[in-house]
């Protein structure tokens, strides 16, 4: 009995297995949830061959986040297969290449709007998918890179990120009475296929060397995953809003 046991999810942004979701995707079936898995675009036949490496081979649907009749087929879908959905795991982002580096002042708001809409907006895009369907409340969980500070050469997909997390807590607020928590793992850096995308990639892993306390492995996934699955458990009943850190202790550490 894992304690994930009966409980059904919806996972975005599982594009490689060096994917955090794959992680979390893995270890919630562990756990004994239940997954759909989304993709979009041309990732979409990617993120097909790479359900095929979990431990049991989820069912693939097709969701763009900007598509309106994505986010309703989805929906439509969901219900038909399952009576209710438990939980959904928001891994999803992106910014065009303008947006990231050290000119902060070069994106105009074509770029941004973009970026805000992929990496912020979309969290409540899967949220119309799956709150109808969560009849006996549920678990949101996105994945996020604390937006409280000016990183290197985050600039607009920080922005993004800050975005995400105030729309995570007006939708806690929102959800709430329905029995339905949001909360946020803010993690620290891991060498995924869009951290490859950033930029100076490489400063944030000296960073964490020299001041996480408990230490940090950029190629180990698995605490931001154990994270995100006790969040979809029935552990967390009363916290909501949250913004966790799974970072070694670097956010508490003074520079």
């Amino acid at each position: 009995m894992g304690i994930l046991n009966g409980k059904r999810l919806l996972i975005t942004g599982v594009l490689t297995d060096a994917s955090l979701a794959f992680s979390i995707a893995g270890l919630a079936q562990e756990e004994g949830a239940e997954l759909v898995l989304t993709g979009a675009g041309r990732g979409l036949s990617l993120t097909r061959r790479t359900a095929r490496k979990l431990p049991q081979e989820p069912e693939v649907l097709e969701f763009d986040v900007t598509s309106a009749e994505d986010a309703e087929s989805l929906r439509a879908h969901l219900a038909d297969k399952w009576d209710r959905v438990d939980g959904a795991l928001h891994a999803i982002g992106f910014a065009p290449e303008v947006c990231l580096g050290e000119d902060f002042m070069a994106a105009g708001w074509d770029d941004v709007a973009v970026a805000m809409q992929i990496s912020a907006y979309s969290l409540k895009t899967v949220a119309e998918v799956v709150v109808p369907l969560m009849t006996e409340g549920g678990s949101i969980v996105g994945l996020d890179f604390d937006a409280r500070f000016a990183w290197p050469a985050y600039n607009w997909m920080g922005v993004a990120k800050a975005a995400l997390e105030s729309t995570s807590r007006y939708l806690a607020r929102s959800l709430g009475p329905d029995g339905i928590r949001v909360n946020m793992v803010a993690a620290g850096p891991i060498r995924t296929m869009a951290a490859r995308s950033i930029p100076g990639f490489g400063e944030f892993e000296t960073a964490w060397e020299g001041r996480a306390p408990l230490g940090w492995d950029v190629h180990d996934p698995d605490p931001v995953a154990r994270a995100c699955v006790a969040l979809f458990s029935d552990w967390f009943p009363s916290t909501t809003g949250e913004m966790i850190h799974v970072d070694g202790g670097y956010h508490a550490i003074g520079a």
